[in-house]
């Protein structure tokens, strides 16, 4: 609903279900999907359907909580378990819009706000504050929340969520219209630690560009990329593309003009005489974040994945020491002949 209010294009419905159980939606045709959480899908649609709910916090993190589905949980206390107002606002079948806790006021005053205290139940929701204030350029965290944030953080609520949440929320905010917003709201609640303690105290600017290359653009060194990749549990291609970028991004922006051997090193390293979607990506985030354009690298690989030694040269450790020197000097030709065209 909030979306739609916003103006913005509405992805998936989330319908709740109330007055009803868990045999009566059985007995209707709906499949159950999930076992700790009453929702179905649609025997037609395949859209999901949740009972309305309440949950009581019982142990640690994300997923401590027990549930309370049945006949007599009301919309108004469905509501009430959600993060913030704006997003526990429901429309009726007939299109009343339903708002027991102000959302729709919050969302014309640009505010984020919890709907409750039990906000502090669930450690992830930092998160998912700082995500919604990426997302929603001009939405400011009101001061309840950000103490209730605080106070949790203080508390290393954080440290009981599970790196999967954490990335989910993360790539999400890389994303976003302004990603150094979700680095800015975690800093003022002292939650950029324990997680993204690499990224802390830093002046963000970030470039065009999807979450892919946003992240290859965070300003880490090597070290650096590679703990906070293994305890966020970054993707293999994710960290592929920042460890690529971070090591080879600044020969292959400059390819027209870098020491040929330091580029062919930066070829073989990128395996890009095998496949070019490393190479490609280098290129395109070179001219995302600086305007460089070496596409000619491109058609520059196809030739020296053909280029041979002499056919007097033996298969072994010297046949690979003399095609890598037959290709370093085709490609100091290639070069030489492109700059004679500019």
């Amino acid at each position: 609903m909030r979306d739609a209010l916003l103006g913005r294009e509405v992805g998936d419905r989330d319908w709740v279900v109330v007055g009803s159980s868990v045999e009566e939606m059985l007995g209707l045709g709906f499949t159950q999907v999930g076992r700790d959480f009453p929702v179905f899908l649609h025997p037609e649609n395949n859209e999901e359907y949740a009972l309305a709910r309440t949950e009581r916090k019982q142990g640690s993190g994300h997923t401590g909580f027990t549930v309370h589905a049945d006949a007599d949980v009301t919309l108004e206390e469905d509501l009430k378990r959600r993060d913030l107002t704006i997003n526990a606002i429901a429309e009726a079948a007939n299109g009343e819009l339903i708002d027991p806790y102000g959302g729709i006021a919050d969302l014309g005053d640009r505010q984020l706000r919890h709907v409750s205290k039990a906000f502090s139940e669930d450690p992830l929701r930092i998160l998912r504050v700082a995500r919604f204030a990426a997302e929603l350029p001009g939405f400011v965290v009101v001061d309840g929340t950000r103490a209730l944030m605080r106070a949790m953080c203080d508390a290393d609520a954080l440290a009981e969520l599970s790196a999967e949440r954490v990335w989910q929320e993360f790539v999400r905010a890389l994303g976003a219209p302004q990603p150094q917003r979700f680095f800015a709201v975690l800093e003022d609640c002292s939650g950029v630690r324990p997680w993204f303690v690499e990224l802390a105290d830093r002046d963000w600017h970030f470039s065009a560009g999807d979450a892919l290359h946003r992240f290859a653009s965070l300003p880490l060194g090597e070290p650096a990329l590679e703990a906070l990749s293994a305890r966020v549990k970054v993707p293999k291609h994710f960290h592929e593309a920042a460890r690529d970028w971070h090591l080879w991004g600044d020969t292959v922006a400059s390819a027209d003009a870098a020491p040929t051997v330091v580029l062919i090193e930066a070829l073989h390293s990128l395996r890009a005489m095998h496949d070019t979607h490393r190479l490609e990506f280098v290129l395109e985030h070179a001219s995302l974040t600086s305007g460089v354009d070496q596409r000619w690298l491109l058609a520059a690989v196809r030739e020296l994945a053909r280029v041979k030694p002499d056919a007097n040269v033996a298969p072994g450790p010297a046949y690979g020491e003399a095609q890598r020197a037959a290709r370093i000097e085709w490609l100091e030709s290639a070069r030489a002949g492109l700059q004679r065209q500019r």
